[in-house]
């Protein structure tokens, strides 16, 4: 029997973005453009079609498309139960719906649209107020994106590691290493770009040699005294995997030798 009670949870936001509507729903309905700014995707670009986005060892989010109207709409399931580990029986699925709207000067604005219902657990109630923070900044990178890099190929780096301590102070020992003040012309490990967006525990460089690309750098706290340090890149040319070879290691090995102050 199914113990789902009612208690909504939803999300709502608006973001404007460079492109057409085309260009818009490539980048937010097809496994190609969502790898190119939010994770590894995996999507079969239908209604009914079947998704997963690739987080990590044991934390694949699986769901299925349940609106398809290009380049208008589209929505999509994740198992939410299955995503936080619970019974099945005990959430619904948490459900995404974007809504593209053509607007002048070569623009659009995409409606966000986060909404599930749950058993009115504590844990719920918690994680909802961390979903806007944790998935607003992926926005920035779909802006990026488009207005550099639409229709492309992304090929990612992806290199974290662990620290004692807060994820502040990390994340000041990141930021003061790389020079990451936002509008700055930066070296970051041999690589330049410029410093578009600085938020909080969060930085994106577009990057301009000797790959193209969106790096992003960021930090936060695991609840138990300790926070992660990590680097996510998506990078667009025919020889990013030999940069990724190269480099991959080497940011791992950096962040490992972070000096964290107390």
């Amino acid at each position: 029997m199914s113990t789902i009670t009612d208690v909504p949870y939803r999300l709502e936001f608006s973001v404007e973005v460079p492109g057409t509507p085309e260009q818009v729903w490539e980048a937010i309905a097809t496994a190609k453009g969502m790898s190119a700014w939010f994770t590894p995707t995996e999507l079969e670009e239908r209604e009914g079609g079947s998704l997963r986005f690739v987080m990590g060892p044991d934390m694949d989010s699986i769901g299925q498309v349940t609106g398809w109207d290009p380049p208008r709409r589209l929505v999509y399931e994740e198992d939410w139960a299955y995503l936080m580990g619970k019974d099945p029986d005990a959430l619904s699925p948490l459900t995404c719906e974007f809504v593209v709207e053509a607007h002048s000067g070569g623009t659009c604005v995409v409606r966000v649209t986060s909404s599930g219902f749950g058993t009115g657990a504590a844990w719920e109630s918690q994680w909802w107020e961390t979903l806007k923070p944790g998935w607003l900044p992926h926005f920035d990178k779909l802006r990026l994106y488009l207005a550099h890099f639409a229709g492309q190929e992304a090929t990612p780096l992806e290199a974290s590691a662990t620290h004692p301590g807060d994820a502040d102070a990390l994340w000041s020992a990141v930021h003061t290493a790389l020079g990451l003040d936002e509008g700055a012309t930066v070296d970051v490990r041999g690589a330049t770009g410029t410093v578009e967006h600085v938020g909080e525990r969060q930085a994106l460089v577009r990057l301009t040699a000797p790959v193209p690309g969106v790096l992003e750098l960021y930090s936060w706290g695991l609840g138990d005294g300790t926070a992660t340090a990590g680097v996510r890149a998506y990078l667009f040319s025919a020889d990013a995997a030999d940069y990724v070879r190269r480099e991959e290691p080497a940011w791992q090995a950096w962040l490992q030798d972070l000096s964290v102050r107390a």
